[in-house]
């Protein structure tokens, strides 16, 4: 038995996106949806990138997120498994193109609006309680084909439009709310992270960090909105995190490691803190970026800052300003990271370091003084059924009992954190890979990368051991 300090409130629980989880993509109304256009194979990191070719699906691909493993239509049997485990929290997301099918939609589809209350109705049924992300890589593919998404500031007022509206509609089903999923994504998956397309002869960054300033301001104003009308709610920003560690000690890399986390810190300083941090004014000077702003931008940023900070955390990173060190990267990882040597990796390439939570952790909790919510942490692998039908995954045992061990480690530290969330608490469609062999969940779903299968649902090892966790409130993890 372990000793650390959970709150008896404590939020035990898992996360998922409508995008990898719902399918049903033009059912009841919904949208085409920037997901919607991503395919499996070489073309999607293409595109990720903000290089799509075209508007609609192509049929000689496979679109993963068209009926993913089919939530949609399967939620309350995958909710009640959840509450067999004692789930005290479920993070989902909702598709902006449910609610509103084109984005610049003047009235929300009603059909979309009624899925996520039957969704939400039943996880209150089973005493779970909804996180919701409002923004999960997600923009109606219409915003992007009429107003070049993000880039334009008419998607500030769609977007407020669009949270005031589910806002209102679920104040007495969800307490608590995050805008935008990882938000700095953006800059590294431009496409996924704001659904931006670039064309010959772009300046890339202007671009960017524009659409940065745009989301940031349609994030405050859904805060603002947030605390307007449902008073006791907490809303909160997502940070895609993971401290970065210098190489070596020469200052250069440590400079380097501190540059490459304020990357991600940016939102997040301007989310907690309400204002542009000073390096970020020199970075803009120093490369001729401009970022175009409105009377009042800068007020309504400093009035309406988060309650907490939400962030994912799968691995740390590590950076040197050595070429020759620089050419040893690990592969898979979105955040660029040079081989770090003291550290075992993933099935693709992710490295393997609860310790890095602990920093994490306190670095965000030192940085911010607001309550912390770990929103994502998991381990994607390769599962295999014997000839039982049984999936002995002791592999991701191994690796969420490290994690929640640190993250008790982090509370006793000092660090608030109100949950945790662990991510694909079934197996969902992978958003860097389109994958469904790269597993995550305690459930196993019977569908391949082609998307043949049977979507079956199958109890793996981690399902009960995660149940003794929740209900020995992170006391028991072995």
């Amino acid at each position: 038995m372990s000793n650390y300090p959970f709150p008896e409130s404590f939020l035990w629980g898992g996360a998922i996106a409508a995008n990898q989880a719902e399918g049903a993509f033009l059912e009841g109304g919904k949208g085409l949806t920037t997901v919607d256009l991503l395919p499996t194979g070489e073309k999607r990191w293409e595109i990720m990138l903000g290089k799509l070719s075209r508007f609609e699906p192509d049929e000689q691909f496979y679109y993963p997120s068209h009926e993913a493993i089919d939530f949609y239509h399967r939620y309350k049997e995958d909710i009640a498994l959840f509450a067999e485990m004692g789930f005290k929290a479920l993070r989902v997301s909702i598709a902006w193109s449910r609610i509103f099918p084109n984005g610049d939609d003047e009235t929300p589809n009603e059909a979309g609006l009624a899925f996520y209350d039957g969704l939400f109705d039943e996880l209150r049924k089973h005493g779970i309680e909804p996180v919701v992300t409002m923004a999960h890589f997600d923009v109606p593919i219409h915003l992007v084909k009429k107003y070049k998404s993000w880039r334009n500031r008419k998607l500030v007022t769609f977007f407020k439009r669009y949270a005031r509206t589910i806002l209102e509609r679920y104040q007495h089903k969800v307490k608590y709310w995050m805008t935008f999923n990882e938000i700095n994504m953006l800059l590294h998956l431009p496409y996924v992270g704001a659904g931006l397309v670039f064309e010959e002869g772009d300046d890339v960054t202007q671009i960017k960090y524009q659409a940065a300033h745009h989301q940031l301001i349609a994030s405050a104003l859904a805060v603002k909105a947030c605390h307007e009308l449902i008073p006791d709610a907490k809303i909160g920003c997502m940070l895609a995190a993971g401290a970065t560690y210098a190489y070596t000690c020469h200052p250069d890399d440590v400079f380097d490691a501190m540059e490459k986390d304020r990357e991600s810190f940016f939102f997040i300083d301007v989310q907690s803190r309400g204002a542009y941090p000073g390096y970020a004014k020199r970075f803009f000077k120093e490369n001729n970026i401009t970022v175009e702003m409105e009377e009042g931008d800068l007020e309504l940023l400093q009035a309406n800052t988060v309650d907490y900070i939400g962030f994912s955390y799968y691995a740390s990173r590590a950076t040197s300003t050595d070429p020759d060190v620089l050419k040893n990267q690990t592969s898979g990882n979105v955040f660029g990271s040079v081989e770090n040597p003291y550290l075992e990796k993933s099935e693709w390439g992710w490295t393997i370091d609860p310790k890095g939570f602990r920093i994490t952790a306190n670095q965000l909790y030192d940085r911010y003084q607001k309550p912390l919510f770990v929103v994502e942490n998991g381990l994607g692998a390769v599962d295999e059924l014997s000839a039982d039908r049984d999936i002995n995954d002791d592999y991701r045992i191994e690796y969420l009992r490290q994690h929640i061990a640190a993250m008790g480690e982090a509370i006793e530290d000092g660090v608030e954190i109100i949950g945790y969330t662990s991510w694909g608490p079934i197996d969902i469609v992978s958003a860097s890979t389109g994958e469904m062999k790269k597993r995550y969940g305690y459930i196993y779903v019977d569908r391949d990368n082609e998307g043949n299968g049977t979507l079956k649902r199958v109890k793996k090892k981690s399902f009960d051991w995660y149940k003794m966790v929740i209900k020995s409130n992170g006391q028991e993890l072995n």
